[in-house]
């Protein structure tokens, strides 16, 4: 019920009598009378609801005018809630409380208009707290929902093959899980503790289960860092201690290379700095090798002049019919070719091929004549040719009978046998 100001005092309900023209100031709600006291017209009935007697009249009237007006602002508020759907969740109560103020208020208007409209609020905030209710619910259940996406997915990174987590992708996955719990819990619909405490318990014991297996990676991976760390550091120490073989440690090298090679990788950090003191300790033997090998390009690039110089000069041998002179020439070339030295290696298949040319010449001038000598071979062609000739003059006298007769057929077949004969004569030579 609404407090009266200092000096307002209440009085009772009593039937509203003939002198209400005598009042001092009234309106169709209330009036004032003599003594300053304040009456609301309810019905047939008129109520005081307090004294004003430190005040005018229409001062007294104003002061519970103004009560009503905001028993009446309230109840406007209220609808205008109401209908929009953004009346709080204890909406009832509200109408309830407001409907308990508005029994017998210290207020002056049309009570009766303002508690129809409380009444009709009733049945509409009914059903919109059934609304609410059912909206909260269904919150809950999807910020339950998300919360079980949530542990689903930590579930899921924390259950993944050691061998193909990625350890600070997945961490930081786990970091934004968290996040977005916290976010959830303080910001989302609340869902029942028992439910959320499960959750969370399934959400900890995964990223725990991270976290452990992420210690215990490292801490083996530390372990193997520590034992490479040491295979490889001997390594390097012995092919530093190679530097001053130069080119002769190579071999070595390639050796310790094998062993750098089963000795395991550390982190790639710490394996790219060992690797780089192996690589400098190998470079000193190849750049030393290097030094070697354009000295040696260096020789053999005036070799390879001469040797041109020589083929040039070796070049009429191709002409030459007589294997003797051949022979004698190819072996002055030899030798000289072979003091000449080695050229370099993109040009040595070009030398090596025209010298190879006149060698080939040469040999095939002496085959040629070891088989016109070789008496074994002379023996055989020279008996051969005999029996050629008699067949060729026996052959040559059924041709001409064949043409003497007019044997057509014969004669062809005298003179094709006949010309078979000639032609392997001539293969035979003299």
């Amino acid at each position: 019920m609404g407090q009266c100001p200092v000096g307002v005092r209440r009085l009772p309900r009593r039937q509203v009598s003939s002198t209400v023209s005598e009042a001092t100031n009234e309106t169709p709600w209330g009036r004032v009378d003599e003594n300053r006291t304040v009456y609301v017209r309810e019905g047939d009935t008129e109520r005081a609801v307090g004294e004003f007697p430190d005040g005018t009249s229409e001062e007294a009237l104003a002061y519970f005018t103004r009560k009503f007006a905001d028993l009446e602002g309230q109840v406007t508020l209220l609808e205008q809630r109401i209908r929009r759907g953004t009346a709080p969740a204890d909406v009832s109560d509200t109408v309830a409380k407001l409907q308990a103020q508005l029994v017998e208020p210290a207020a002056v208007g049309d009570l009766a208009s303002l508690r129809d409209r409380v009444e009709k609020l009733s049945g509409r905030a009914e059903e919109l707290t059934e609304k609410q209710r059912a909206e909260r619910e269904a919150a809950k259940q999807e910020a339950a929902a998300q919360r079980e996406s949530i542990v689903t997915e930590a579930e899921r990174l924390a259950a993944q093959p050691e061998s193909s987590i990625r350890w600070k992708e997945t961490g930081q996955a786990f970091e934004q899980l968290f996040t977005d719990w916290q976010r959830a819990q303080k910001s989302g619909p609340q869902i029942p503790k028992s439910q959320a405490d499960a959750l969370w318990k399934r959400f900890r014991a995964a990223r725990q289960s991270f976290d452990s297996a992420r210690r215990a990676h490292f801490a083996q991976m530390d372990a193997n860092n520590r034992d490479v760390k040491q295979r490889k550091e001997r390594i390097i120490g012995a092919a530093e201690a190679l530097a001053p073989k130069g080119a002769d440690g190579i071999p070595a090298y390639r050796t310790l290379l094998d062993e750098w090679k089963a000795a395991g990788r550390a982190s790639r950090k710490l394996d790219d700095q060992l690797w780089a003191r192996f690589k400098a300790a190998g470079d000193v033997l190849f750049d030393a090798k290097k030094s070697i090998d354009a000295q040696a390009d260096e020789e053999q690039v005036g070799n390879l002049a001469a040797k041109q110089a020589l083929l040039d000069e070796a070049q009429p041998l191709l002409q030459e019919s007589d294997h003797a002179v051949a022979r004698k020439r190819l072996a002055e070339v030899q030798r000289r070719w072979d003091e000449i030295g080695r050229v370099p290696r993109e040009s040595l298949r070009e030398v090596e091929g025209r010298l190879r040319r006149i060698e080939d010449h040469v040999k095939g001038l002496e085959e040629e004549h070891w088989r016109r000598t070789n008496p074994e071979t002379k023996a055989r062609s020279e008996g051969l040719r005999g029996q050629l000739e008699s067949s060729i003059a026996e052959l040559e006298a059924q041709v001409n009978a064949a043409r003497a007769s007019g044997d057509r057929r014969a004669l062809e077949e005298a003179e094709g046998a006949l010309q078979t004969q000639q032609s392997w004569l001539a293969a035979i030579g003299d």
